[in-house]
């Protein structure tokens, strides 16, 4: 597709330095953007041409163990090659290869209790992260356990050993896709014994609704979205999760359960369990620039980034999801809420409107452009400005694009599990995840107060900056008062409890668990998140390169400093859950 003139001049313009990508920005950037050289500077432009490529639909997605995943983490490699940087990975290249499991519930699955016989896929759905996971229950006793993670009088191991656990799933939950993953964050003493408890189980019945969501039937039973897990991963055995109807949950308790009462004993519980695994490939990308300094060029400072996004859905109209994303979903997948009269009333007028003027058209491809087509073209851009520097910083950089994210932190969690350089030389992490949007307009936090604007152009969160090493916070702090435009750090995400658990839920978690300082920067959700529309032409360059800035700079900071930042909140156990 040609650029319309108008802002093709500006690009250009915006290329060279002599215009801010802003001004293009007013008008609808183009669906597809020809590349132009890159440079050693961060600049907008560099950041587009990159972005367009990435996240391009030739991509399909880019999914673990799929074609559009091993096309883009050639794109990364190629482009490391080129610029000439050393391989990070094993056997002297720039992958780290290690094999993942899709794990899909067979419909012929059920399971028995109080005389009555429930099917998959209807009633229940089955999950498990370990190849040892039983298939077969026979006469399992029931305990309830109430609201799942409830501190309040909470059921203790001994009433929970070898039995199977049955939860209510807590209200008003929030997910990002699949991020399971395990960090830190400060553990109470009663959240602690939840979850002993639950890690005590036999199994999990976690209870949802009168009927099963579909994206949670799609992620046990669909062989296309069906929820990895790695079977070379060191995570401790999870317990084997049952998702069930209420229907389903009256059976095994003999009441509602609604009514039931914390630590009440159920029926027993009969289950046959067939599931299908397929091992499939994936490979994160790592890259190397020696530090200049003799004494400090076997320490790392880690930059990173996830190049894996969801793939493919059924064909969905883009339009109608942003127009009803703006009114019901300010951030996208995250957001839970049902639409009320008065919404669907404003969105069924918005679109016959809309429709005037512009015919149904279908998409399928989900680009992952901000998530994270953006913090991957980022950390490519501060790849080739450390590698093209003529004077490099004292440590040591290593730049790595995991793999997994979005189906639970699983390249993070393998390459810390087996690092490619040794673990304890890594003094910091600096994670990049959705660092593309930004605007005063894009960007909302939702509350029991309903929603409230977030974002503007120096809008940047921040999370986990001092939970390992409150120095690490204090010195990105103190670099971003340096920078031309300085960021206004939101930081209300990184609060013990909150609901949406940002903490855990990307790379930097697998890192902080073993005592190395994290730092999570992100622009944060918006209404694309994890739909089609997460598209390169919504991207805001501009805000995109003053992030990589800020990571670039407080990376030479950590890379020149005279000591390690000081760890003041340690961790103690890499293999316990994470919990913000």
């Amino acid at each position: 597709m040609k650029l319309p003139s108008r802002l093709s001049v500006a690009l250009a313009a915006a290329a060279s330095g002599a215009l801010s990508l802003a001004a293009a920005a007013q008008s609808a950037l183009p669906l597809k953007h020809a590349p132009r050289p890159t440079t050693a500077a961060i600049t907008a432009g560099d950041l587009m041409t990159r972005l367009y490529i990435f996240a391009d639909d030739s991509m399909q997605g880019r999914q673990i163990g799929t074609i559009g995943h091993f096309k883009s983490t050639a794109y990364i490699a190629n482009e490391l090659k080129k610029m000439g940087m050393k391989p990070g990975g094993e056997n002297g290249g720039y992958f780290q290869n290690y094999p993942y499991v899709r794990r899909t519930l067979d419909s012929s699955s059920t399971i028995a209790a109080g005389g009555k016989t429930f099917h998959a896929g209807r009633d229940f759905v089955a999950s498990s992260a370990s190849p040892k996971a039983p298939t077969v229950l026979r006469g399992l006793s029931i305990v309830f356990g109430g609201a799942q993670n409830d501190t309040i009088n909470p059921i203790t191991v001994d009433q929970v050993r070898g039995k199977v656990l049955v939860v209510n799933a807590p209200s008003g939950g929030f997910g990002r896709g699949g991020r399971g993953g395990r960090g830190r964050g400060p553990v109470s003493p009663l959240l602690m014994q939840v979850r002993a408890a639950t890690d005590s189980a036999a199994a999990i019945v976690v209870v949802e609704g009168d009927s099963l969501n579909s994206f949670v039937v799609n992620n046990a039973m669909n062989k296309k979205t069906a929820r990895p897990f790695s079977p070379a991963s060191d995570a401790a055995p999870a317990p084997l999760t049952i998702t069930v109807t209420r229907a389903v949950a009256e059976a095994l308790l003999g009441v509602a359960p609604d009514a039931a009462t914390k630590g009440q004993a159920g029926k027993a519980l009969t289950a046959s369990l067939h599931f299908h695994d397929q091992t499939l490939p994936a490979r994160n990308v790592i890259g190397i620039v020696t530090g200049s300094d003799p004494k400090l060029r076997g320490e790392y400072v880690a930059l990173g980034a996830h190049n894996d996004h969801i793939g493919m859905r059924s064909p969905i109209d883009p339009d109608s999801v942003r127009i009803y994303n703006r009114i019901v979903k300010p951030q996208g997948a995250d957001s839970r809420a049902q639409p009320t009269p008065e919404q669907l009333a404003e969105f069924n007028a918005k679109i016959a409107d809309w429709r005037k003027t512009h015919p149904t058209r279908l998409d399928s491809i989900s680009n992952g452009a901000d998530d994270d087509g953006s913090g991957s073209v980022t950390l490519l851009e501060l790849a080739e400005s450390f590698q093209k520097a003529a004077v490099k910083p004292k440590r040591s950089m290593i730049f790595v694009w995991h793999t997994g994210e979005e189906a639970g932190l699983l390249g993070s969690r393998y390459f810390t599990d087996h690092p490619t350089v040794p673990r304890d030389s890594i003094v910091a992490q600096l994670n990049m995840d959705m660092v593309g949007r930004g605007k005063s307009d894009d960007i909302v936090a939702v509350s029991p107060e309903g929603k409230q604007t977030l974002g503007g152009d120096n809008y940047l969160q921040l999370v986990g900056s001092r939970r390992i090493s409150t120095e690490l916070g204090d010195i990105i702090e103190q670099v971003n008062k340096t920078e031309k435009m300085p960021f206004a750090f939101d930081y209300q995400y990184d609060a013990n409890g909150h609901p949406q658990r940002i903490y855990c839920r990307s790379d930097h978690a697998n890192y902080a668990r073993y005592n190395i300082p994290i730092t999570f920067f992100t622009t944060g959700l918006h209404i694309d998140y994890h739909q089609v529309t997460d598209e390169p032409q919504y991207i805001d360059y501009d805000h995109m390169a003053r992030v990589g800035q800020l990571v670039h700079d407080v990376a030479v900071h950590l890379a020149n400093l005279d000591h390690r930042p000081a760890i003041d909140h340690p961790v103690t156990d890499p293999k316990a859950p994470c919990v913000q």
